[in-house]
């Protein structure tokens, strides 16, 4: 068991450590059979793996494994239920592969058995307010979070900035509570998450409002509906809208980009690094 806490120890500050250096992809796999882009493609165990290694081969520095559909309409399910997904793939990922993966989920039960299969992060949509046993979770077992922000429903009125900001000092004040590290902790503004088209671009445009915490920011605008009305075509899941959304959020401040297309990614943001860095 020390050898294992050591290991997972070891993935996560290595994880944390690449932070510093540039942007970080974080790769999608979904095991889920309606999750709105990929939903039913990857619930056998042996073509979750072969996907997780494809994702690992094109340079993606974290895995996200996730067992149950965030998107708006669907049909929440039992911790059982999701567990029963994610179990058989993380236990065979943490034989098959030697990488850093994360557990996408809002349920305590579900990231505190991911993490001890050797997942190194929880990946909340509920942003640590939803289960009230996360935050503690998180801390005792020493692990990365995302706080991702999130509202049950849209309202146009509001200012998105500051609905974030609100939200986050709530779970961060969870966080200390509980005893998580300032270092280990994640911030997502939940792009597609209850707001309009207008608020996921501003909450994109405006990143640079959130710097003052001093966290890393995670952007998860892969494929989603809202790019489809910044294009003519309303190619609402298409892959260069992605792109040319996560290249944004680079250069507003963003430093972790969770997408389903990652050598993509990882040679359009390689690119963007270089300029920004003034290589050649």
């Amino acid at each position: 068991m020390d050898h294992e806490l050591r290991k997972r120890g070891t993935r996560r500050d290595a994880f944390l450590h690449k932070l510093g250096l540039g942007p970080v992809v974080m790769g999608i796999l979904n095991v889920t059979p309606d999750s709105f882009f990929d939903g039913g493609r990857l619930q056998d165990v042996e073509a979750a793996v072969a996907h997780a290694r494809k994702l690992i081969a094109e340079g993606c520095g974290i895995v996200d494994v996730g067992g149950e559909s965030a998107r708006p309409g669907a049909v929440p399910i039992t911790a059982a239920e999701e567990l029963a997904r994610i179990e058989p793939v993380l236990a065979s990922l943490a034989q098959a592969v030697d990488a850093a993966f994360s557990i996408d989920t809002s349920k305590a039960e579900v990231a505190a058995r991911a993490l001890e299969l050797g997942a190194i992060a929880v990946n909340d949509v509920g942003g640590l307010q939803k289960d009230a046993e996360m935050a503690d979770v998180v801390a005792a077992a020493e692990a990365i979070v995302v706080i991702m922000h999130n509202r049950a429903e849209k309202d146009e009125a509001i200012d998105i900035v500051a609905e974030l900001r609100r939200f986050f000092d709530a779970s961060l004040r969870l966080a200390d509570r509980a005893g998580i590290p300032r270092d280990r902790i994640i911030l997502d503004p939940g792009i597609g998450f209850g707001k309009t088209s207008r608020q996921n671009r501003d909450a994109i445009a405006r990143l640079p409002e959130l710097k003052d915490y001093g966290l890393p920011i995670l952007v998860g605008a892969s494929r989603k509906a809202f790019l489809g009305s910044l294009m003519e075509d309303r190619a609402e899941a298409s892959l260069s809208g992605t792109i040319a959304v996560n290249l944004a959020a680079a250069a507003a401040g963003a430093s972790i980009f969770r997408v389903h297309e990652v050598a993509e990614h990882v040679a359009a943001l390689k690119v963007f690094h270089a300029i920004r860095q003034g290589q050649t």
